[in-house]
C-alpha cells in the first residue's frame, strides 16, 4: 500500500458531515501528539476506521517542545533499562531512513573530567538506588559507549564511538574548561521539525484510508453510556472488543456539537491523560509529568566551535545538559522539574538562568547573558507517576493502562518519547487489531513518513530531484535545495504550487527565503485553522527565532487570503500570536494592530490560556 495514493485528506467540513451521517467509528483517539499521531497512522494503514481529535492543533502540546533529539538514551544504561536502549537505538536508525528530510545524524561530544569518576554512583543507579553523578570519568564513559554501540548495531548507518585526549581536546574545543581530560565522540540523531513530522503522520493516515478522519481544535464535552451500540464490523461478533452504548460528545472551534460512537477509546493525551479520563468519568493518577525548558541562543562563538556537534555534558549538580547547533543558532536544554499543571508550563527566567549558567560552566571564558536568548519553549513530559526524588530517574519507557467506558475499552498511553513513537504505536495497534478481530496488513517498520516518501537518498538521485524541481523554480537550484530541506520530497508539490501563479513565486518581504505560494500551499493543503499553526508548527518560522511583527503581519495576510479570513479575523489571529509569543516563548512583539479591539483581545486571552493545553 502506498500511503501517498489518492488526493489530500478530506477538508474539515467533509469530515464533520461524515460523522453527522454516521457517528460510528471503530477507534477514537483523543490527543494528536506524537503517540496519538503515530497510532492513528498505523491503524489507518491497516484499514481501521479511526478518528483522532485534539483540543488544539496537531502536535501542539509537549510533542512540540522536545530537546529535538532522536536518541537511544545513553543515560538509561545507568539504570539498567537495556530493553529501552535497544529499542530506542533501533528506532533511531529506522527514523534516519524513514524520515531523512527532518531526522539527521548528530555527532555528539561528551567531555570527561577524570579517569575513574562516577563508577560507584553508576553502580548504585544500576541497582536502582538513589545517587547523584556529577562526574562520569573516562572509564565509565568508555564502558557505556561500547554498550551503546552494541545496542545500536541493528540498521546501523553511523560510525561507532571514538575518543580524544589532552592537546587534541583543546584543538577540538578551544574554549572548553581546562579540566576536561578526554572528549568522547558518538552518534545520535536530531529532528529539525518535530511538529511537521507529527502533522505528516496524521496526513499519511488520512491519505491511506478513507475511513481515517482527523479533527484539530475539537473539544471533548461529555460521555454518555447506554446508547444503542454500533453494528459489529465484518467478521466480528456482536459485543466483541466491545462497545455497548458509548457516545462521546464534542464541539469544535465554532461551538457546533457532534457525537462519536467508538468501539475502542484511546487516551493519548500525554500530560493531560488524567484530566481527559476525568472528563470521561474515570478517576486516574497515571501521570507525574516533568517540565523541560529549552532555549534558542545566539552565540556564534560557540556555534563555530561546535562544528555541527552536540555536546552532552554533566553539571556539578548532577544534571545532564546539552547544547548543539540549531537553525543558525544554538539550542540549549533541558530542565527536568515536576509540574502539576501542564497548561501553565513555560520556560521561566529561573530555568533560563540555570541553563545559561550550565553553558558558562562548560565555556567559562565566554560571556553568555540573557540578552542572547532569542526564543524559549517548554513542555511537560508524560511520565508515569513516581515517588522518585530525582525526576531524572523516572523511566522514559511506555505502558498502556486499561479502564472501561461501559463495555468499551479505554486505553491510556502513558510515557514514551519521540524516538520510540513508532514502536509504541505498533504495540498498541497490534493490541487494538486483536480486539477488533483483525490482523496486521502492513508493517510501519521501514515505511517512509511524509516528505521521506521517494526521498532522494544518494547523490545521483538527489541531483536528478534538484534538477527537476529547479526547473519549476525558474532554474534556481538553491531554491530547490531549500524546498528539499524544508519539505522533503513534498517540496516538489510546493514548487509546482508556487509556479502556478506569478504571485506564488514572489518572496515574502519579511522572509525572503519563503514564497507567497508556500504559505498558500500550507494553508490550503495542511489543515491550517489558525495563524499559529503556520508560524509555530507547519513551518519552522518561530522555531528559527525569526518572529517579528512584520513577519506575523505578512504571513497573516497570506493565510487570510488562502482561508477567507475577514479583516477582523486576521487581526484576532495576529493578536493571538503576539500573546503566545510573549507568554510562552519570551518573545515580545509589542502591541498588535488588534490591541484596540476589546473583542479580539478578550478572545486571544481566552485561547492563549489553552494553547498549550488540550488533548495531546
Amino acid at each position: 500500500m502506498n500511503v501517498h495514493d489518492g488526493d489530500t485528506s478530506p477538508p474539515r467540513q467533509a469530515t464533520r458531515e461524515r460523522l453527522a451521517n454516521d457517528p460510528n467509528v471503530e477507534v477514537l483517539i483523543i490527543g494528536a501528539g506524537i503517540n496519538g499521531a503515530g497510532l492513528f497512522r498505523d491503524l489507518a494503514l491497516q484499514g481501521v476506521d479511526v478518528l483522532i481529535v485534539d483540543k488544539q492543533d496537531f502536535c501542539a502540546g509537549a510533542s512540540a517542545a522536545p530537546s529535538r533529539l532522536i536518541h537511544g538514551g545513553l543515560k538509561y544504561l545507568e539504570t539498567g533499562e537495556f530493553r529501552l536502549v535497544a529499542q530506542s537505538t533501533r528506532e533511531r536508525n529506522l527514523l534516519l531512513r524513514n524520515a531523512p528530510h527532518v531526522v539527521h545524524p548528530l555527532r555528539t561530544a561528551m567531555p570527561t573530567h577524570s579517569w575513574f569518576g562516577g563508577i560507584w554512583p553508576s553502580l548504585k543507579r544500576f541497582l536502582r538506588r538513589p545517587a547523584r553523578i556529577d562526574d562520569r570519568g573516562v572509564l565509565i564513559s568508555e564502558v557505556g559507549l561500547t554498550l551503546y554501540d552494541f545496542f545500536g548495531r541493528h540498521f546501523r548507518s553511523m560510525p561507532r564511538h571514538s575518543v580524544l585526549f589532552g592537546r587534541r581536546v583543546r584543538e577540538s574545543l578551544p574554549d572548553v574548561r581546562n579540566d576536561v581530560k578526554a572528549l568522547h565522540t558518538y552518534y545520535d540523531a536530531a529532528i529539525t521539525q518535530a511538529e511537521r513530522l507529527g502533522f505528516e503522520l496524521i496526513d499519511d493516515g488520512c491519505r491511506a484510508h478513507r475511513g481515517a478522519l482527523a479533527l484539530n481544535y475539537t473539544t471533548l464535552d461529555s460521555v454518555t453510556l447506554g446508547s444503542a451500540a454500533p453494528e459489529p464490523v465484518a467478521g466480528q461478533q456482536a459485543g466483541q472488543g466491545g462497545t455497548e452504548g458509548v457516545t462521546l460528545h464534542f464541539s469544535d472551534a465554532t461551538g457546533e456539537a457532534f457525537e462519536v460512537r467508538p468501539r475502542i477509546v484511546i487516551n493519548a493525551g500525554g500530560a493531560w491523560i488524567d484530566e481527559i479520563n476525568r472528563l470521561l468519568g474515570r478517576e486516574t493518577a497515571y501521570i507525574g509529568g516533568t517540565k523541560g525548558g529549552h532555549l534558542i541562543v545566539d552565540v556564534p562563538e560557540i556555534r563555530h566551535q561546535l562544528d555541527g556537534r552536540m555536546i552532552y555534558f554533566g553539571t556539578p549538580d548532577g544534571r545532564i545538559c546539552l547544547i548543539y547547533p540549531f537553525m543558525q543558532h544554538v539550542l540549549v536544554g533541558a530542565t527536568d522539574i515536576r509540574c502539576d499543571d501542564p497548561d501553565q508550563a513555560v520556560c521561566d527566567d529561573d530555568e533560563r538562568d540555570y541553563m545559561l549558567e550550565a553553558v558558562r560552566y562548560l565555556f567559562p571564558d565566554l560571556d553568555i547573558g540573557a540578552e542572547r536568548v532569542r526564543y524559549r519553549y517548554s513542555g511537560v513530559r508524560p511520565l508515569p507517576r513516581s515517588d522518585a526524588d530525582d525526576p531524572g530517574q523516572i523511566s522514559r519507557d511506555h505502558a498502556v493502562r486499561e479502564d472501561r467506558l461501559g463495555e468499551a475499552p479505554l486505553l491510556s498511553l502513558v510515557g514514551g518519547k519521540w524516538t520510540t513513537f513508532r514502536g509504541f504505536a505498533a504495540e498498541v495497534a497490534d493490541d487494538v487489531l486483536a480486539r477488533l478481530g483483525r490482523r496486521r496488513d502492513l508493517s510501519t517498520e521501514q515505511l517512509a513518513i511524509g516528505g521521506g516518501h521517494d526521498y532522494p537518498h544518494d547523490e545521483a538521485a538527489r541531483d536528478v530531484w534538484l534538477s527537476r524541481v529547479a526547473a519549476a523554480c525558474g532554474g534556481d537550484r538553491r531554491r530547490a535545495i531549500v524546498l528539499l530541506e524544508r519539505y522533503g520530497s513534498r517540496g516538489e508539490a510546493v514548487a509546482a504550487h508556487c509556479e502556478a501563479t506569478a504571485e506564488g513565486q514572489q518572496p515574502l518581504a519579511s522572509l525572503p527565503d519563503y514564497r507567497v505560494g508556500e504559505i498558500d500551499f500550507v494553508c490550503r493543503c495542511e489543515r491550517v485553522e489558525q495563524l499559529g499553526d503556520v508560524l509555530f508548527r507547519r513551518l519552522p518560522i518561530a522555531l528559527s527565532a525569526r518572529l517579528t511583527p512584520a513577519v506575523v503581519a505578512e504571513v497573516a495576510t497570506h493565510c487570510g487570503a488562502a482561508l477567507g479570513w475577514s479583516a477582523a479575523k486576521r487581526e484576532t489571529e495576529i493578536a493571538r500570536v503576539h500573546a503566545i509569543a510573549r507568554d510562552y516563548h519570551g518573545v515580545d512583539l509589542g502591541p498588535s494592530d488588534a490591541a484596540d479591539s476589546a473583542d479580539a483581545v478578550s478572545q486571544t486571552e481566552t485561547e492563549t490560556e489553552t494553547e498549550r493545553g488540550g488533548q495531546g
